[in-house]
């Protein structure tokens, strides 16, 4: 199944009225769409061959405010252009939107034009072209959680966002009664997804009121990433269509279950054989699989910044959530970190639980393919894997349990330095250090509420 649409293909549906609008994106540091409305007639003849964008489109916070500190740019270098070089393989049409197409595009340095290495794109692409020169590629799937709220985006922030209502009233784990209450939203999402070109295999009603998952079939690590980007996108748009909300923030309340972005990952070979499957080892485990997930396991910290990269996102660690707290590895174990999924099978493969829904995926997966690499290079042995209740496990490493804990881990990585570049991680480091900062300036409500009169 492919929606995608050669540029020939785009020339004459702009010419026959059917196209009238290219958007022009590219994925920002929070794994955002950014760009421009191109009018069609403009692109095909013009725009198709680059256009420009200020450079602080990846040198920004969430509130597109722009923090000091990065070597890529600031006031000091007067924020200058960088190219945006539209991926001519990458269009496909946006249904959801009348009349809409969509590119995607590669950000080049403008007066080089090379790639800039903290673009997420760029940073993916490397790890993929890494794995590549070992004679593997990745295929890699995101689950996608997020909830769905009675009111609009704009009526829940004129509340001030109290008050917050899901969709629903009750856990709608797997439950068919209450999704059907949300087709409107749901299967709009579905549809014009696949129409996209998005390989959607099912949604389903997740563990909590208002809470929806949405499965997308495995790809290549740069099209997963792809697919997980748009998706995420077309959910908002289309829940505030239908004048709903929908929120990808990990923990939107403390009394009720976060959302994750759970990441399958494999090894195959360039010839198209499961690089993961031995059947004549124990669980199905290939020798390049285990060292693959012990490089997962080792270098779990150093990578915990790029699945949770808020300070909001360490809310969901927490025992009895189905969100991780240890680094251990299980065979279909839901209270590991790592789980063992398809043991026995040619579809074996290894889930990472650790990502919030917030996740970047291109940079996420980035981190992800780094570590397994690490281990290949390393040879790294794989401990047994871990059974029972891995919350209650004393002797297993904590994940890292807060932003500033993460970020330090990532800016003393010596494996992902190396992996991808200390301009990279120097970036990255900056921007959750800064997040940190700006939290810590902020008297939330709790405190507020607890001490203002017992203090």
């Amino acid at each position: 199944m492919t929606a995608l649409l050669s540029f020939d293909d785009l020339k004459q549906r702009v010419a026959s009225g059917d196209v009238d609008t290219v958007l022009v994106c590219l994925v920002d540091m929070q794994g955002r769409l950014m760009g421009k409305r191109f009018h069609a007639t403009n692109f095909v003849d013009h725009a198709y061959i680059e256009t420009h964008c200020c450079n602080y489109l990846l040198a920004t916070d969430i509130e597109m405010a722009t923090p000091d500190g990065y070597a890529s740019t600031s006031w000091e270098s007067g924020y200058g252009d960088y190219v945006m070089k539209p991926d001519l393989n990458s269009i496909r049409p946006v249904p959801w939107l009348e009349g809409t197409v969509m590119v995607l595009c590669d950000i080049l340095d403008h007066h080089t034009h090379e790639p800039v290495s903290h673009s997420p794109r760029a940073v993916l692409k490397r790890q993929v072209e890494r794995l590549h020169a070992l004679g593997f590629e990745a295929k890699t799937a995101t689950e996608l959680e997020f909830f769905l709220f009675e009111k609009s985006f704009d009526e829940i922030r004129q509340s001030g966002f109290r008050d917050l209502q899901p969709i629903s009233g009750y856990n709608e784990d797997y439950h068919i009664l209450q999704t059907t209450k949300e087709e409107g939203i749901m299967r709009p999402l579905r549809n014009h997804l696949v129409a996209a070109g998005i390989p959607v295999e099912n949604s389903k009603g997740e563990a909590e009121a208002g809470q929806e998952e949405l499965n997308i079939r495995y790809d290549s690590a740069l099209n997963c990433a792809e697919f997980h980007t748009i998706a995420k996108h077309a959910t908002k748009e289309i829940a505030w269509q239908q004048g709903r909300a929908a929120t990808f923030l990990p923990k939107w309340h403390h009394d009720r279950v976060g959302s994750s972005s759970h990441i399958h990952q494999s090894l195959w070979t360039l010839d198209g054989d499961s690089a993961f499957f031995d059947k004549t080892s124990e669980h199905g485990m290939s020798q390049t699989m285990s060292h693959y997930v012990a490089g997962l396991l080792k270098y779990a910290p150093d990578s915990t910044y790029f699945l949770a990269p808020y300070v909001n996102s360490y809310k969901r660690f927490a025992a009895g959530t189905f969100a991780p707290t240890k680094v251990t590895w299980s065979i279909d174990n839901r209270t590991s970190a790592f789980r063992l999924c398809g043991d026995g099978t040619k579809a074996i493969r290894i889930e990472c639980r650790v990502g919030g829904s917030d996740l970047n995926p291109y940079l996420a997966l980035a981190a992800q393919l780094a570590c397994g690499i690490a281990g290949l290079e390393e040879k790294l042995a794989l401990a047994p894997p871990t059974r029972g209740d891995v919350y209650k496990n004393k002797r297993a490493k904590n994940i890292p349990t807060s932003l500033r804990d993460a970020a330090q881990s990532l800016n003393r990585s010596k494996m992902l330095r190396q992996a991808m570049g200390d301009d990279v991680i120097d970036h990255y480091a900056r921007a959750a250090t800064w997040e940190q900062e700006e939290f810590d300036q902020v008297v939330t409500d709790y405190e507020v509420a607890r001490g203002f009169e017992r203090a």
